[in-house]
């Protein structure tokens, strides 16, 4: 990236709920940006000396801030800069991990290039698309990535990772797990993109193609449709819509055994169970169809928080909602569609600020057994 100035500034108490996409939480006691590398690495240094825990912030679209704020150093990301360069038939795009996620794939297809185009639409900034390993109407970042680098805080210096040593699964990465949630901070990350047709192999795009009278998509044709397609179900962020005051989907899809499919079809013979069979043989539902079903429909909820009007996966804040007004709506439909299907559903968003916060341990608990301490 093109700055290694490390100088950094601190300021202190920060609101972040106007630095979120769901708007809720307190103050960071202390807040920096990081335009630089470098910079990173310095701001780790200055919360390690005064002993202070040190949180990344992007574009703050997948995160519950607690209502008291965040008691440490909140750094945002902002390195920019975009590079590409030819490697055989293919374009390695490099981008800067606080570069704009969607206009780094406008900038993609605008070239021609196939890889991200379903992917369209979603908020945030480039860094956190490993982290969560984002995807979409069946593409994912990580079948792009090629490579990226991180400031490693164990280690104290910064680190390149090839894709295979990133720990990609569904909505998953080694930034993600126990024992390495925290270590890496993502400055950059390197995409190979290619000109190609796009593969599609989502109903809900090819049906939007369909109805677009599209019959041979490319990139830019398929960003198009996916952008209608999120638009109409609230998931592309507009200030004058309070249905993408949320953090997107709150919850991930499920991926459940062949056998547990098996009995939710069986006890809905009527209706149909929609599907997508993973490559291990395991079963994809979506959450959004078991989340209605087990009775929140979209709009639910007569609060500050609740359901969007457009999708039954988007938790929404409708003005002067807590993080906690979040939290316990939530519970609810996990609670809920436990009680119904027997499947636990995950939560998407990061939570910030939470110490051991029981509709917090509920909500990422895989368990399909409530918590009795679950405040609902």
């Amino acid at each position: 990236m093109p700055s290694s100035d490390p100088r950094v500034e601190y300021s202190a108490d920060v609101a972040l709920a106007p630095l979120s996409t769901l708007g809720v939480g307190g103050p960071a006691r202390w807040f920096a940006r990081a335009f630089s590398a470098d910079a990173v690495a310095a701001a780790h240094a200055w919360a390690a000396d005064r002993a202070v825990p040190l949180f990344v912030l992007g574009g703050g679209s997948n995160l519950v801030i607690a209502d008291g704020g965040f008691d440490g150093l909140a750094l945002q990301i902002a390195i920019g800069g975009v590079t590409s360069s030819r490697a055989g038939g293919d374009t390695l795009v490099t981008a800067g991990a606080g570069e704009s996620w969607d206009a780094l794939v406008a900038n993609a297809v605008a070239q021609g290039l196939a890889g991200v185009e379903c992917l369209s639409g979603i908020p945030g900034t480039v860094g956190g698309t490993p982290i969560q390993n984002v995807g979409a109407y069946g593409q994912e970042v990580s079948q792009v990535i090629e490579t990226l680098t991180a400031f490693d805080r164990r280690e104290q210096r910064t680190v390149r990772l090839a894709a295979p040593e990133c720990g990609f699964a569904y909505r998953m990465s080694r930034f993600k797990q126990h024992d390495e949630a925290g270590r890496f901070i993502v400055c950059d990350v390197t995409f190979r993109l290619r000109k190609a047709p796009p593969r599609l192999v989502y109903r809900d795009v090819v049906a939007q193609l369909a109805r677009d009278g599209i019959t041979t998509p490319n990139a830019a044709d398929t960003r198009e449709a996916v952008l209608r397609i999120r638009r109409r179900k609230g998931m592309v962020i507009d200030a004058a819509d309070p249905d993408t005051r949320s953090v997107g989907s709150f919850f991930m899809n499920p991926v459940v055994p062949r056998a547990s499919y098996e009995r939710i079809a069986a006890e809905h013979t009527g209706t149909g169970v929609p599907s997508y069979v993973m490559q291990n043989g395991e079963v994809k539902i979506p959450a959004a169809w078991l989340i209605e079903r087990s009775g929140f429909a979209r709009g639910h909820g007569g609060g500050r928080g609740g359901l969007s009007t457009k999708h039954p996966l988007a938790v929404i804040n409708r003005g002067g909602a807590t993080a906690r007004d979040v939290l316990q709506f939530a519970a609810r439909i996990k609670r809920a569609v436990a009680d119904r299907f027997g499947v636990s559903l995950r939560p998407e968003p990061v939570f910030v600020g939470f110490s051991d916060d029981p509709d917090v341990d509920f909500l990422n608990h895989e368990s399909t057994k409530v918590s009795k301490h679950t405040r609902l």
